[in-house]
């Protein structure tokens, strides 16, 4: 048996390289290639250089994660997947129970039979979630921060001064299983396969990834002013904020299509995409 760690030097703010040794340390005694995922083509790599009994390893953040599972044919890829949370965030760990420094082992369940988002015209797996509006101006201008040099972001403090000064809201259209409902003043507007985002945030707290029917769900966080809306939001940490059921709201469905009557960014498990005005999630 031999593990391939496919790790991203760039996750966890350009410490990829120290969590990639961290991992060699946990697999002592065992036979191991590393790859770098961000120079190679996954699918082929998989193809031709690894054998049915191997285990590939990814080392990497949310990110990292949402990259593998979107240039490999994961329903098909007769490999063990293993994980290692190297990330900012590692949200996809904080929602399986685990700290980080541990290995997840056999990960494939969780990573097959993934929802899907349309944005743009081009279709890709979540395996945690799609955020729209003030979240996604967050990853925006975090990966501004990160291409400028800076390792300390702090995307509460982001959140803060969006909040405050930069990010306006939007007013939208929400689709949920074929059931329209405008809104004005939208801040928050995710569709979740799991519970966490944005390291640590809750937007749907009772969300459940393992869920059978594979519904997911909803948050519509809309009409409050910019000090309220302050007030209430690090009780989204802890999912209290659904508590201000007058401006957040949860939903539950298997086909979401959010509309904004702006362009606004989006992030897709981590993954910005800028100048978005709508998305469509499907079960």
């Amino acid at each position: 048996m031999k593990y391939h760690i496919l790790y991203n030097p760039s996750s966890d703010n350009g410490r990829g390289g120290a969590d990639e040794e961290a991992v060699e340390k946990l697999l002592a005694g065992s036979e191991i290639v590393k790859q770098n995922i961000i120079s190679i083509d996954t699918q082929e790599y998989i193809r031709s250089e690894t054998a049915p009994d191997d285990i590939i390893l990814i080392c990497g953040g949310d990110g990292t994660l949402n990259r593998f599972v979107n240039s490999i044919d994961v329903e098909n890829v007769n490999r063990r997947i293993d994980y290692y949370a190297a990330g900012t965030g590692n949200d996809f760990f904080r929602d399986l129970g685990l700290a980080r420094g541990v290995i997840a082992e056999n990960i494939n369940a969780c990573i097959t039979g993934l929802p899907r988002v349309t944005v743009k015209g081009k279709t890709y797996r979540f395996f945690n979630g799609v955020g729209f509006g003030i979240d996604g101006y967050c990853c925006e201008v975090g990966d501004r921060m990160r291409a400028a040099g800076k390792t300390d972001i702090n995307y509460a403090g982001i959140a803060i001064k969006g909040l405050l000064f930069h990010f306006k809201p939007a007013n939208a259209t929400v689709t949920i299983d074929g059931k329209t409902t405008g809104y004005r003043k939208v801040w928050l507007a995710p569709t979740m396969k799991g519970r966490f985002y944005g390291g640590g945030m809750m937007p749907v707290p009772k969300q459940d990834r393992g869920d059978t029917e594979k519904k997911l769900s909803v948050l519509v966080w809309h009409g409050s002013g910019k000090l309220k809306t302050l007030s209430i939001f690090p009780g989204i940490f802890k999912g209290q904020h659904l508590k201000h059921s007058e401006c957040c709201k949860s939903f539950s469905g298997k086909t979401v299509n959010v509309r904004f009557d702006r362009p606004c960014a989006l992030q897709i498990d981590g993954e910005t995409i800028t100048g978005v005005e709508e998305y469509t999630a499907e079960a």
